[in-house]
Parts: C-alpha cells; sequence; structure tokens
C-alpha cells in the first residue's frame, strides 16, 4: 500500500534542514542515527539532504507491480531515494531505475504520463488515511495498528493480540 509521507512536498525537492526546522548539525546527527538504524539492519543508507515528492514513484510502483518481477522496484526505489540520494520525483530517475531492473523504460513512462496507476494510488492513499496511518513502517492487523519502527515484541504483540499467531 502507498502512503503519502510529506505529500506537500514540491516536485523539486526540500531540505531537510527546512522539513525538520533545523540547523545543518541536527541534519548530520539525523543522518548519523538513521545509518547506524540502518547498518544494524544490514542496509545501506546515504547522505540525504532533502526530501522528495514520492507521488510519481508511487505509480510507478503500482506499475511495476503489474509486470513480471516487477517487485524489483521497490528495493530499487529505495536504493535510489535512501541511499544515492536521487530525486524519485523526475521522470529521468525513475526510467533509470525501471532500466536498472529490466523494466521496459517506453512503457513505464507512458504508464506514468497517462497517470493509469493514479487511481490506485488515491485509493492506497485514502485507506491509509481511514487507518490512521501517521508515518511509515506502519504495521496493521486486523483493525490495530503500531506507527514506526518496532522492535520485534512491539510487532509479536500486535500478532498475537489480533490471534495471527499462538505464543508457542
Amino acid at each position: 500500500m502507498q502512503f503519502p509521507l510529506h505529500p506537500e512536498t514540491p516536485a523539486d525537492g526540500r531540505t531537510l534542514e527546512a522539513l525538520f526546522n533545523c540547523g545543518p548539525d541536527e541534519i548530520a546527527q539525523k543522518n548519523e542515527q538513521m545509518k547506524a538504524l540502518m547498518k544494524a539492519e544490514g542496509l545501506p543508507y546515504g547522505e540525504r539532504t532533502h526530501t522528495y515528492n514520492s507521488r510519481n514513484a508511487q505509480e510507478l510502483a503500482k506499475w511495476a507491480e503489474t509486470r513480471p518481477n516487477g517487485d524489483k522496484i521497490h528495493n530499487a526505489l529505495f536504493k535510489a531515494y535512501f541511499v544515492d540520494c536521487k530525486n524519485v520525483a523526475e521522470t529521468d530517475v525513475l526510467m533509470s531505475v525501471c532500466e536498472s531492473i529490466g523494466l521496459d523504460v517506453t512503457a513505464a513512462e507512458k504508464a506514468l504520463a497517462d497517470g493509469v496507476f493514479k487511481d490506485a494510488v488515491d485509493e492506497d492513499w485514502n485507506k491509509s488515511r481511514s487507518y490512521g496511518v501517521t508515518g511509515v513502517p506502519t504495521y496493521v492487523v486486523g483493525q490495530n495498528g503500531i506507527v514506526g519502527a518496532q522492535p520485534y515484541e512491539a510487532i509479536e504483540s500486535l500478532l498475537l493480540g489480533a490471534g495471527v499467531v499462538e505464543r508457542g
């Protein structure tokens, strides 16, 4: 499901300083904290300076999910945004992502230009609002959910409370 994190962000992006209303030292500290969290999970992380509007990336991801091996787009978009610090609102960046995972760039460009998955993303956004999603990741099971990166125990508790798993 797609979620509109900072949908008001302009296409050319916004500095993290402006987003968090702080100075460069605080951004450097936030980047170091994120890098440490990501490293602990075995994930790469770049030196981000901006946030970008992800609407186009979300529509492209919906399109890619309908293609063979299209699920690879999620990791490729993660890398483009969080590791390579690319502006995922830009069509050329998105087409480069498609090309890197072997998707048909011409078809991807047409689907994005025609807004083929606009309604599907709108539906996801509405659904996320109805669930009360305020951040990512969010885990929803049944009628309950938790927001943000959570320890194993919190996710286990969510699953136990919903009867999805039993304590063994």
